[in-house]
Parts: structure tokens; C-alpha cells; sequence
């Protein structure tokens, strides 16, 4: 299986967008608000760089934004039109 996180705040809509992807595909995720908690939004900027949301780690890749076709590769979902 394979480890799932997501880094995101309560007012972004592709953030709930990606959370809706996991749900519907019973995707165990850790979520982390970068809105509220300092230390993970630090972690967040060290491995992107940068602050935008969402940023989603599956296993060893991490992918800024939300782009369904390619999340659902990573997870090895299949890709819907």
C-alpha cells in the first residue's frame, strides 16, 4: 500500500478536490493543515520550495497542484475522462 500525504488548508478547493479522489478510491492519507500548523507548513516549503496547496506526497514523489490523470497514476488508480 502505498503512503499518502496531503498538505493543504481548509479553503482550498482542489486540496478537497484530491481529498474526494482518496475517499472515493478507499485511500488511507495523512492531512496536514499548513494553515495551522507552522512546523508542517515549514516542512511543506523544504521539500517544494514553495507555498502552494496542494501539495500531495505519494511514497517518494510529490506533486504540487492538483492534476487527477497524474495523481491517479501515482496511485495506480485507473484514469477516468
Amino acid at each position: 500500500m502505498k503512503k499518502v500525504k496531503i498538505y493543504s488548508t481548509p479553503s482550498c478547493v482542489y486540496c478537497n478536490k484530491a481529498k474526494q479522489l482518496f475517499k472515493e478510491n478507499n485511500i488511507s492519507f495523512e492531512e496536514y493543515n499548513v494553515a495551522t500548523d507552522e512546523q508542517k507548513r515549514n516542512e511543506m516549503v523544504e521539500i517544494t520550495g514553495q507555498m502552494g496547496v496542494p501539495v500531495i506526497q505519494v511514497d517518494d514523489e510529490v506533486i504540487v497542484g492538483y492534476d487527477r490523470g497524474t495523481l491517479s497514476t501515482m496511485l495506480g488508480l485507473e484514469v477516468k475522462a
